[in-house]
């Protein structure tokens, strides 16, 4: 399994909380690459939803991660 921005990109607007199961049908309704849908059957299914993108990919960058000033813009 692996995650890039790209890849995870297609989950920003999943019905968070969501389980296992309420992911991987979001992600072939919302016509996500099939590497989404991969990585997504290859998660742990304790049958507790998942809270955000963060419990699956712990690394994916925050908007506290990029150095930019927003009052710039």
């Amino acid at each position: 399994m692996y995650w890039t921005l790209e890849l995870a990109s297609y989950l920003e607007d999943a019905p968070w909380p969501a389980t296992k199961d309420e992911l991987i049908d979001f992600g072939i309704r919302s016509g996500a690459p099939l590497e989404v849908v991969e990585n997504l059957q290859e998660l742990e299914d304790d049958g507790q939803p998942y809270e955000n993108i963060e419990e699956i990919w712990p690394d994916y960058p925050s908007k506290d991660d990029f150095f930019f000033n927003e009052d710039e813009y």
